[in-house]
């Protein structure tokens, strides 16, 4: 039996339940971790790292590139038989994790990942015209690190655009919990900004801007110079002019 053959007959699965849906979840924030039905899944690297660079794609991707990209260093011949040997680590008893077609691979669409939820979370925060549920209010998603400790050249890039993805749905998570009211999780979220980047200046301005909302002048101000001394302590820079506005908006109170 040919090996695509073989490849069909274990990684096209029936359609499942939404309980089933839920029973395999991959982490990639604050670490890799897989868990089916609630236990964890030990992987061996060269399949975490297949797992993890496939559920980072919105689209299945050529087998000849992902062998190209995981095993950079490697012949061609060495790369494809890496491949298949991570390939073969991945299968679980209940669900393959990898689907196979037409020379092409992707994550398995029953697998629930973390950083595709917290895309999801971000798009609706970021669209004005999106009316988003309560559990969209919830900062905790945006407070993790993709992959830490990994330092191949995809997970670099991936990691930079995750960390923009998360820093400006913070900002905006504050802005929406401002306009509302609750000023308490829109300074979390604002200060969560903050801390991911201390030199982002709209991470401030939202703060600042929750803080005058709330009518708290004086914290507003504590949080203006707290960024002014250290803008010029550690790049010799002024806030900007609408940053200094914020300021005079405060004189005036």
């Amino acid at each position: 039996m040919g090996r695509s053959v073989r490849e069909n007959l274990y990684l096209h699965l029936p359609p499942a339940s939404p309980e089933q849906r839920s029973q395999v979840r991959l982490r990639l924030l604050n670490g890799f971790g897989l868990t089916c039905g609630g236990n964890s899944v030990p992987l061996a690297v060269s399949a975490q790292r297949l797992v993890a660079f496939l559920a980072l794609s919105e689209r299945p991707l050529p087998r000849v590139y992902v062998a190209g990209i995981l095993w950079i260093d490697a012949s061609d011949k060495r790369a494809n038989g890496s491949l298949r040997s991570a390939l073969w680590r991945v299968r679980l008893r209940n669900i393959e994790l990898v689907e196979a077609a037409a020379d092409y691979l992707s994550l398995n669409p029953l697998v629930v990942v973390d950083v595709r939820e917290l895309a999801a979370q971000a798009r609706r925060l970021l669209d004005p015209s999106c009316s988003c549920a309560e559990s969209d209010f919830d900062e905790s998603p945006f407070r993790g690190e993709l992959l830490p400790g990994w330092y191949d050249d995809w997970v670099l890039i991936e990691r930079e655009r995750e960390r923009q993805i998360r820093l400006h749905a913070l900002e905006v998570l504050c802005e929406r919990l401002t306009t509302i009211g609750r000023f308490g999780k829109a300074i979390s979220a604002g200060l969560a900004a903050v801390n991911a980047e201390p030199l982002r200046e709209s991470a401030h301005r939202a703060v600042i801007k929750a803080h005058l909302a709330e009518g708290n002048a004086a914290e507003a101000l504590r949080q203006y110079r707290c960024y002014a001394q250290l803008l010029q302590a550690e790049l010799q820079l002024e806030p900007s002019s609408y940053m200094k506005q914020l300021l005079r908006a405060i004189s005036l109170q």
